[in-house]
């Protein structure tokens, strides 16, 4: 079985959360994700949307792009409107061969918003939660339809954030929406990642191994405390420095069959974990429980001429 590495610029940059962003260029964090042995990099706010400006860049850094973050809105808006905004992200990323577009849900969602605590997250009724996951099941078709597959990401603060409301989403949508399986946020609300890779197994087609520092977790006060408090106390790390089990999880995905991106996505302050000694810490043991778990992990950048 095959696997490739990448990591997400958000240990370099944080969107949401300046104070937690290193000042450096798109060019050295691909240069330094890429020293840790990392292959691919997920698409930042850093990253032209010019693909005759972004394919020299991957190409000089020998990282390919993995996959990026679109702030879909389906819960409250009608799918012209995001049919509209992701057409110029479809077309870059097929222009750059990107696997997928990663779904985020921001609709309804407090994610974003540090004034609102963790207990007030945005709940969908059955009949609610039925409508939205067939929308966003035609809105992956249509997306498919142009060349591009998404990838749902359950999130913290989004109106599908527990291991129920992923159940839900994924017993009304259907297979025209694959799954983003994301240890670290699933684990943050209370979920249990190999049972949920149990079941959904065959609708995963992109993994964030992201990790979580359990003591901090459970130290929230989420009737006070946001998301992005949590954050910035240091909730995320990666792989190899928090308290999830990635033997077990990678184990079990590959029991399943899995196959592709394995993406490090881990927003931490990058004064107190530098960013390129973490993309270390993280890979080391990737490789680790890759090699345990029969992986074979590829080590081809940007692909040659």
């Amino acid at each position: 079985m095959k696997a490739k590495l990448g990591m997400s610029p958000i240990a370099w940059w944080n969107d949401d959360l300046v104070e937690l962003s290193d000042d450096v260029s798109l060019e050295e964090c691909l240069r330094q994700s890429r020293s840790a042995g990392f292959t691919g990099m997920e698409k930042g706010r850093r990253f032209p949307d010019d693909p005759e400006v972004m394919l020299p860049i991957l190409k000089a850094a020998d990282v390919t792009l993995c996959g990026g973050w679109f702030s879909g809105t389906l819960v409250d808006e009608d799918l012209a409107v995001n049919q509209d905004r992701i057409a110029p992200m479809i077309a870059l990323f097929k222009a750059v061969d990107a696997p997928c577009i990663v779904y985020g849900e921001v609709g309804r969602s407090i994610q974003g918003r540090r004034d609102v605590p963790l207990a007030q997250k945005p709940r969908l009724s059955d009949d609610e939660m039925k409508a939205y996951a067939r929308k966003v099941t035609a809105f992956g078709e249509w997306c498919a339809e142009q060349g591009m597959p998404l990838s749902y990401h359950h999130h913290m603060g989004a109106v599908v954030e527990t291991e129920p409301e992923l159940d839900a989403f994924m017993r009304y949508s259907g297979a025209g929406i694959p799954l983003l399986l994301d240890a670290g946020h699933l684990a943050f609300a209370g979920g249990e990642v190999l049972r949920a890779i149990d079941k959904h197994h065959g609708r995963i087609n992109h993994v964030h191994v992201k990790d979580i520092r359990r003591a901090v977790v459970d130290g929230l006060d989420r009737t006070r405390q946001s998301f992005l408090d949590a954050v910035a106390l240091g909730a995320f790390t990666v792989p190899g420095d928090g308290s999830l089990d990635f033997e077990a999880i990678v184990q079990r995905l590959a029991d399943h069959g899995y196959e592709g991106w394995f993406v490090v996505e881990a927003e931490q302050d990058p004064v107190q974990n530098p960013p390129l000694k973490m993309a270390q810490v993280g890979h080391a043991e990737l490789m680790r429980v890759m090699n345990a778990a029969g992986y074979e992990v590829e080590t081809q950048g940007f692909p040659k001429d």
